[in-house]
Parts: structure tokens; sequence; C-alpha cells
């Protein structure tokens, strides 16, 4: 816990939650019992909550009490083709590199994605915890959470958190990523 200002720690906390459930500072504030006026205050650092007014909010947001409690950031992460750490086979041309073990809580579908130019595909969050994991097969594209978005080449990986906003965008005809959607 940030203990040099625990309001902001809880500021960025709430703002995070509300974006995740695509609620307003209205419809919240409603939800949680509060006035906008404080929903808006304690969103910005200002204010104390009590125990009581982070319950109402986490409740409202459907979401653990320990979630308005979390400074920590997900991590992206970014492997370019030809890059990782790779293990060969003594039998054959064979060389894998291992982009991300699966935790043995986790479930993971695999998708084969085809990517034409043109409109970008939005995507609103996914469940809390979800996590996105893109290879890119063929061609280019930019894909991630909004405003943190990369630009992905034939062979490059690219991990992130599925539960904020995220686009994937065509740079290229025809390309193909292969998508993993990781859940606990």
């Amino acid at each position: 816990m940030n203990k040099a200002n625990p309001n902001q720690m809880i500021a960025t906390a709430i703002h995070r939650e509300r974006t995740r459930a695509g609620k307003s500072l209205s419809a919240l504030a409603v939800e949680a019992g509060l006035a906008k006026s404080t929903l808006s205050q304690l969103e910005n650092g200002a204010g104390n909550p009590s125990v009581e007014t982070l319950w109402a909010i986490a409740s409202a947001l459907g979401i653990p009490f320990s979630f308005l409690f979390e400074t920590q950031t997900r991590p992206t992460k970014l492997i370019r083709a030809h890059e990782g750490e790779t293990i060969g086979s003594e039998q054959s041309d064979f060389v894998a590199t291992l982009l991300s073990a699966c935790a043995p809580s986790a479930r993971r579908d695999i998708y084969r994605v085809l990517l034409q130019p043109g409109e970008t595909r939005s995507s609103s969050a996914h469940p809390n915890g979800t996590v996105e994991h893109m290879l890119i097969c063929t061609g280019k594209a930019r894909v991630g959470p909004s405003g943190q978005e990369e630009e992905l080449s034939q062979g490059d990986y690219f991990s992130f958190p599925g539960d904020l906003p995220h686009s994937y965008t065509a740079l290229e005809p025809s390309t193909v990523m292969i998508m993993v959607m990781e859940s606990t």
C-alpha cells in the first residue's frame, strides 16, 4: 500500500475499476448510494473515504474490496520475432520459443484471427484477470490496450491486460494472428 498518499491510490483504483466496469460516474454513484460529487471527489484523490463508503463502491462495481487497494500495474510483454529463449531438438530442425507459461489455475482459449485493413476492431474490457496473448503469423497489426497499442510484425508476440478496453487494427492485407485469451 502506498503510505505516502493512500487517497490517491484509492482514487486511481476507483477510476480504474469504474472504467473496467463501463460505468459512468453518475451510474456508479447511484448504485453505491453516494452523491455524485462525493464519488467525484474520491476519484480525484480528495476526501477521506470510510470503510463503509469503499465497501459500497466495491459492491456496486461487483469487485472484491481489496481491488480498491491494488497498486500494482500488470505488465505488458513484447517479444519480437527472433527474440526469446529457445530450445532446439536433436531429432529435427525444430526450435521452440516459450512465450508465456500458463499458471495452473488459468484457462486459455486459442483463436486464429484474420484481419483486413480498414476499421479498427475495438473491444470493451473482458472479465477481471483476463490476459490476451497475440502472435503475428503473417502481416502487420496494431493491437493492445487503449493508449498502449503496439505495432507488431510477423513473428512478434505481445501480451496485455484484456480486462482493459483494447483494439486490433490490421496494417497489411490478410494479417493472421494467433490470439490466446487467458482467464483465471
